[in-house]
């Protein structure tokens, strides 16, 4: 079993290093200060690993980029050397911070563009898939549904997204493979889709289910 490294320490974070750690990997939470050691272990109710977003992705076999949309180009950019040739989810949205419409949210990319072909180019050497972006952060690990949900995912390594497919399916998801990395093109919007129910109706319990016949 690898070590995970998480880089960013908000409430993904936070729920993605409680799955893990129930799992018995060993977890390693970054901030940007590295000092919110203290805080994460009240939070998780457990001693959690910190450090700074640099010393988790040096130490991290396998690596989580969950930090905000709006900055996860420039951290992929500045950790760069300690990303490569690592297996890096990404699991960030290009939501901008302008209000919602009608429910809407709004990204900052265009539609033949996505984050997750950002942060590849900026961590070139990395293995990046994007992954566990179209679901809220309480369902990413052993989802509770009628149904096993469907994760989509991609990523320009086929290795990496076979290595990225099986602890999905460790943690009760079902995963369809989109292929290259500019597949987050499609996925990284149905954050959207998947956020709309919420701030029309305050409906959050929810994942998407790919039906095949």
């Amino acid at each position: 079993m690898k070590n995970i490294g998480i880089i960013g320490s908000g409430e993904v974070g936070q729920s993605l290093a409680r799955g893990f750690m129930l799992d018995n990997y060993d977890v390693m939470v970054g901030s940007r200060d590295g000092t919110r050691a203290a805080e994460l272990d009240i939070v998780l109710e457990q001693d959690v690993a910190a450090g700074t977003f640099r010393e988790v992705a040096a130490w991290g076999e396998l690596i989580i980029l969950a930090v905000k949309g709006s900055a996860a180009e420039g951290v992929a950019g500045e950790l760069a050397l300690e990303l490569a040739g690592k297996t890096v989810i990404d699991v960030t949205n290009p939501i901008s911070d302008e209000e919602p419409e009608d429910g809407v949210l709004k990204l900052f990319t265009a539609v033949n563009d996505s984050l997750g072909e950002r942060v590849q180019a900026a961590a070139p050497d990395a293995r990046v898939v994007k992954a566990w972006n179209t679901v809220g952060h309480r369902f990413m690990i052993d989802p509770d549904f009628p149904a096993v949900p469907t994760m989509p995912i991609c990523g320009n390594s086929e290795d990496a997204r076979t290595e990225v497919a099986r602890l999905l399916v460790s943690f009760g998801w079902e995963v369809e493979d989109m292929g290259t990395i500019k597949a987050a093109r499609a996925i990284e919007p149905m954050t959207v889709l998947w956020c709309i129910p919420g701030f029309l109706r305050g409906e959050w319990n929810h994942a998407f289910k790919l039906l095949k016949k």
